[in-house]
Parts: structure tokens; C-alpha cells; sequence
């Protein structure tokens, strides 16, 4: 969890014998405690050590994986208790960890997940409407008293892996995810890392990159990176379909990409427009700086006509190709520049207030 996935081929796999084992189905009776799995990332900006205090249910078993190798293994050994709820405790990046890794372990039948906000990052958090001082017994008691928000992360394909394994019948390695983008969200999140040195987290990240994003992109020349972006070629659906280009700068490049499945972000941003449910994303060409100055009119709903012409796409896709030249970030991860194939996972319950 404190090593950064750079190839797919490094992402942790469980042993099949392992795996068969792991996945213990059981019916709660009723009045009967339930079964608390969880991950503990002692590396999380705002874990303390004292988020284990949980008086009322005694059934809880906590997995401290130190690194990203050892969490399958920690993950099939709750799964094999027959856990009701999995609360990860940590920010995005360790939720995205444990997605990944969990994906071979349930598949599609996940039991009902809980996310205490203590990175850096929290956007899933955000959608969820999750306070920040939420704790491990608020979790527990919410998970018969409490609501459900259903959310399908993105899954994230080497198409190379895709053509090889697929054909074999294996699981394919997939990284899992809420927030994936390219282009100058790479430099925002390098951005954002120095921004954090400075004691700025959460929200107050998104204002802070963005801002410095703005006035790169308004008064910088298009050799700039925050201008140039990433070379990039985007297929639409499973037929592939191009994106479409407005013809504002070079038609091989796009200057930003950004797609996510969560329905609210930090800082109140809407950067798909009136698109709320399910895979959305936004491309923006290398557009004028004309435009970019209405680009915080449009990340708040303001401006919403036109932006096609502009070189602003804003869209709904099951699924999509994503070539591209540079890395990209998933969840605040770097991943190497190549061909990959963007679509939803499964259907996961989060547990909410």
C-alpha cells in the first residue's frame, strides 16, 4: 500500500488454493452481531493509531497490510471469517488498493463496504456524504441503521492483457478505481502532492490546483505542459468509435481527460455538466485561452452551451479505449502511458450515515 503500482504485472495476486477457500457465505440471524473485516492503513495522513476503540460489537478483526503485496492475503483471511461489512480505513489511494485487490477475491459479491476519510484525498467520501470525523463504530451501527449508496468503480485494462487473457479464460489484471485522468490532471496531481507539503488537503487541494492550473493554461505558451497534454487517442463504447475533435489546436493531442463514475466531488466541481450516474468523462482539446477562462464557469454548472465547438466534451460511455503517451493517474497513482480499456465494475454497497 506504500509502493506505487507502476506495471500491472507488479499488482498482488493470491495463491488459487487461497482463493478458493476465501469467500465464506453465511445469513445473519436476526439480532445476531455482525462481522467487521478491516483494512487499517497505518500510513493514511490522519490515522493515529486510535481509530480501533469499538465497544459495542465484538466481532471485529483488523488487517495493518504494510505493503500492497500482502493484501491479498489479508483480504481473503476476512473474506474466509465471512465479514457483513469491510471498512477501509484510509484515503482514496488505499481504497483503490484494496478494490484492486479485492476484485479476484469477490468478484461480484462483495459484502456491504464502509470508508472512514483519513488520506490525504477523500473524493469517494465526498460522494458518499461521509463526515470527516465518521469512526469505526459509527460504521458498524450504520450498517443496520444507516443508508446505502451504490456506486460501480472504474476498472482499468491493459488491452494487451485483455486480448492475451481473456482468450485463456483467466482473471485479467485489472486496477480498480474512482478517479482516473491524463494530460494536465497529471500535472495537478504533482501539483497537488507540493500543495499538500504546504498543509493543504481534501477540497482545498481541488482550489489550490486548479487555480495554479488556470493561470499556467491562461498566460503560459502551448509548449507549456499545462497547455500541450498528452498525446491521446479515445474509442468510444465497445465498438471503439473516436472521439470527436473540434479542431482547436492539434487533433493527435488533448489537453485534459478526466472520467469518473462518482456523482459529487470535492470543491463542488461538475466537470461532466448534467451528467450524474454512471462512466462520465470530460476531454478537453488544446482549447484557446479564450476558453479557458470560462472553465471555471463550466467545472460550476454555469457555462453550458457551446463547449463542443469549444473543445469541451462532456459525455456518458459504458466504456472506452484509452491510448495514450504519457502517464496517467488513477486515484491519485501513476500508471504507465500504453493501451488500456476503461469500464465499470461491480456493483459495490457503501454504508453511509
Amino acid at each position: 500500500m506504500a509502493t506505487p503500482i507502476f506495471e500491472f504485472a507488479q499488482i498482488p495476486r493470491l495463491d488459487p488454493a487461497a482463493k478458493a477457500r476465501a469467500r465464506v457465505r453465511r445469513v445473519r440471524d436476526v439480532g445476531q452481531a455482525p462481522t467487521i473485516g478491516v483494512i487499517y492503513n497505518p500510513r493514511s495522513h490522519r490515522n493515529l493509531g486510535a481509530d480501533f476503540d469499538c465497544g459495542i460489537c465484538p466481532h471485529v478483526h483488523i488487517a495493518q497490510p504494510r505493503e500492497r503485496g500482502q493484501l491479498p492475503q489479508a483480504l481473503a483471511e476476512l473474506a474466509g471469517r465471512g465479514i457483513d461489512l469491510l471498512v477501509i480505513n484510509g484515503g482514496d489511494g488505499t481504497v483503490r488498493d484494496v478494490l484492486t485487490c479485492g476484485l479476484a477475491i469477490f468478484g461480484d459479491e462483495w459484502p456491504a463496504l464502509a470508508v472512514l476519510p483519513k488520506g490525504k484525498t477523500n473524493a469517494l467520501t465526498v460522494d458518499l456524504g461521509v463526515p470527516e470525523d465518521w469512526t469505526l463504530q459509527d460504521a458498524i451501527d450504520a450498517l443496520d441503521h444507516g443508508g446505502r449508496v451504490r456506486r460501480r468503480p472504474l476498472t482499468v485494462t491493459p488491452a494487451e492483457a485483455a486480448v492475451k487473457d481473456g482468450a485463456k479464460g483467466e482473471t485479467l489484471p485489472r486496477a480498480v478505481g474512482f478517479v482516473l485522468g491524463a494530460g494536465a490532471f497529471t500535472k495537478a496531481t504533482q501539483a497537488g502532492q507540493s500543495a499538500h507539503k504546504l498543509g493543504a488537503f481534501d477540497s482545498m487541494v481541488v482550489a489550490v490546483t486548479g487555480l495554479w492550473g488556470l493561470l499556467q493554461s491562461l498566460f503560459a505558451g502551448r509548449s507549456n505542459p499545462w497547455r500541450r497534454g498528452s498525446g491521446m487517442r479515445i474509442g468510444l463504447g465497445a465498438s471503439g468509435a473516436p472521439m470527436a475533435h473540434s479542431g482547436q489546436g492539434d487533433p493527435g493531442m488533448r489537453q485534459l481527460l478526466f472520467a469518473s463514475t462518482l456523482e459529487r466531488l470535492p470543491a463542488g466541481i461538475k466537470p461532466f455538466g448534467a451528467l450524474k450516474s454512471g462512466l462520465k468523462l470530460v476531454a478537453l482539446d488544446q482549447i484557446s485561452r479564450r476558453t479557458t477562462a470560462l472553465v471555471p464557469l463550466v467545472m460550476i454548472g454555469i457555462v453550458r452551451s457551446g463547449l463542443r465547438q469549444r473543445g469541451i466534451h462532456q459525455l456518458a460511455a459504458s466504456q472506452f479505449s484509452l491510448s495514450i503517451d504519457d502517464p496517467f493517474i488513477l486515484d491519485g497513482e501513476a500508471f504507465p502511458a500504453g493501451d488500456y480499456r476503461i469500464e465499470q465494475g461491480p456493483e459495490l454497497a457503501f454504508v453511509t450515515p
